[in-house]
């Protein structure tokens, strides 16, 4: 592959959502020559954006505003949707109820009002989009439901997303360079330009640009760092998506260019993870996300020692896998075993149970069932049959009126109640049916939250001493201020998207005041 160019009007780093976003938008806002530069090879593009199922939140006007942007929908289908709007409201009460109410409102503000137009300017670039069936909704009595704010993914997850990402930035004429490491930047003596130096194939050279926009994503993959950052244990995570987000980028804006470190540095997106077949220091461009497992709230959640450790109920998966990762890992040994009886486990969604994606255990007794997890890890095989006994016996002792129809859709209030701790708020089922079927699971990092500050209006880095930072912008992973502690579902691709977009349009404004200032 040949040398990133001397000069260009617009520098992205990184080529996950966020960065394509950004490039595609600069372009489009009337920037001249845009490069584009990842230091993984070509053949890990993408960044943790390739490793995604492609979900994408955004506020919406039910299915009659969904429907244009899809490929995958029957009208037979559609007549057996159901698909309340997602108010404004909607989205920025989830943000502020599941990220603790620490959200920096302006960006949350400036993702929920921008998230609509956003998608549907990613498809009208040819993003190809299409109803989320099956991670997204339950078909019950005829009628297919869509729950916990999502309906909307790309085509075929991040795979197809990267695809066609890459297929609009050649229409555009956007020049794609991989192998390509920043490891400097400098601003010029007059402050209009930057300089970034960068690596490739051990030679170093420098690009001139008139703007720089920051998409590399975060510390996931660095250990050093996620001890450091994340607190003791998290060295031990397995990597979900890219090997090549390891911080680096940020710790070079906080040296060089002084940019503010905010957010959440402590927290990061992290889920329940095949513990048989994955990689732990790097996901599988194949399987993909399918190693996620986050069929926990149709059952049960065990440690090695027997024990359950959270309310797999609390809420929808979309409002907690996010965070029940952390739970995972904080067990011994990291693992924990996911339990599920003949009631439940025909629910599992395929692409993530299946035979080739997940080992599992299967029996016809919860005693032959404990021994099979004992011989995967399981230190107390009675510890796990007194757990789940005991949760039968709170599942009897529920009122009368608590028997409603089961509809994994909405949350149904069959719970446990206190006599349980934890309890399982929601639908809490007993475990007595045969076949009984269990899956080993550890902890999958996916992204880390802790970030640079931004203005939110035009995404432009924002040093130490509260001062915008001439030329350089900030998009994706990168951004801080956003998430804390957990994040609702199908925001990270949003967010990338839509602070993307304003980067690539303001870095483009940026270059054409300084044409005119010089002229």
């Amino acid at each position: 592959m040949s040398a990133a160019p001397p000069e260009c009007d617009v520098l992205v780093v990184g080529s996950g959502n966020a960065g394509f976003s950004a490039a595609l938008s600069a372009s489009q806002s009337g920037a001249g020559r845009i490069v584009l530069i990842d230091k993984c090879p070509e053949e890990w593009a993408g960044g943790n954006s390739y490793f995604t199922a492609g979900a994408y939140r955004v506020v919406h006007d039910g299915l009659k505003d969904i429907l244009p942007l899809v490929r995958n929908v029957t009208e037979e289908q559609a007549a057996k949707i159901q698909l309340a709007p997602y108010t404004q409201y909607d989205f920025l009460n989830d943000i502020r109820r599941v990220c603790e109410d620490k959200s920096d409102p302006a960006l949350s503000h400036a993702l929920v009002s921008e998230s609509n137009a956003a998608v549907k300017w990613l498809a009208s670039n040819g993003i190809r989009f299409s109803l989320s069936f099956n991670r997204q909704a339950y078909e019950v009595d005829g009628k297919v439901k869509f729950w916990g704010g999502l309906c909307l993914k790309t085509l075929d997850g991040g795979k197809s997303l990267i695809k066609d990402h890459t297929t609009a930035a050649y229409k555009q004429g956007i020049e794609l360079y991989y192998s390509t490491e920043l490891i400097s930047l400098q601003h010029a003596v007059d402050g209009e330009r930057v300089t970034a130096t960068v690596r490739n194939d051990g030679k170093t050279t420098s690009i001139t640009a008139g703007a720089v926009i920051l998409a590399a994503g975060g510390f996931e993959a660095n250990p050093e760092m996620r001890r450091r950052f994340l607190g003791t244990g998290w060295e031990n995570a397995a990597v979900r998506g890219t090997p090549y987000n390891t911080g680096e980028c940020l710790r070079l804006a906080q040296d060089l260019l002084g940019a503010q470190s905010v957010g959440d540095w402590a927290g990061c997106h992290s889920v329940a993870w095949d513990a048989a077949h994955s990689d732990p220091n790097q996901g599988d461009r194949l399987a993909s996300n399918e190693y996620t497992k986050s069929g926990y709230p149709l059952g049960l959640m065990l440690n090695i020692h027997g024990k359950r450790f959270v309310d797999e109920g609390e809420d929808v998966r979309n409002y907690t896998y996010a965070k029940f990762g952390r739970a995972i890992l904080q067990q011994p040994e990291h693992a924990a075993f996911q339990v599920w009886d003949a009631q439940t486990s025909g629910w599992l969604r395929d692409e993530e149970y299946r035979a080739e994606r997940a080992e599992r255990l299967e029996a016809d007794t919860l005693e032959e069932l404990a021994d099979l997890c004992a011989a995967r890890g399981l230190a107390d095989r009675d510890a796990f049959r007194a757990t789940i006994r005991a949760y039968n016996s709170a599942v009897a002792a529920r009122p009368a009126d608590a028997a409603a129809a089961w509809n994994p859709a909405v949350k149904d209030g069959l719970s446990t109640g206190a006599r349980l701790v934890p309890p399982k708020s929601n639908w809490a089922l007993a475990v007595d049916t045969p076949p009984f079927l269990a899956v080993k699971v550890t902890c999958g990092i996916t992204f880390t939250f802790g970030g640079l500050r931004v203005d939110p209006g035009t995404a432009q880095l924002v040093d130490r001493a509260g001062r915008l930072v001439p030329g350089v912008y900030c998009a994706g992973e990168m951004l801080g201020g956003l998430f804390y502690g957990n994040y609702p579902g199908g925001s990270g691709l949003t967010s990338g998207t839509v602070f993307g977009r304003r980067a690539g349009k303001a870095a483009a404004q940026h270059i054409g005041n300084s044409s005119k200032l010089a002229q």
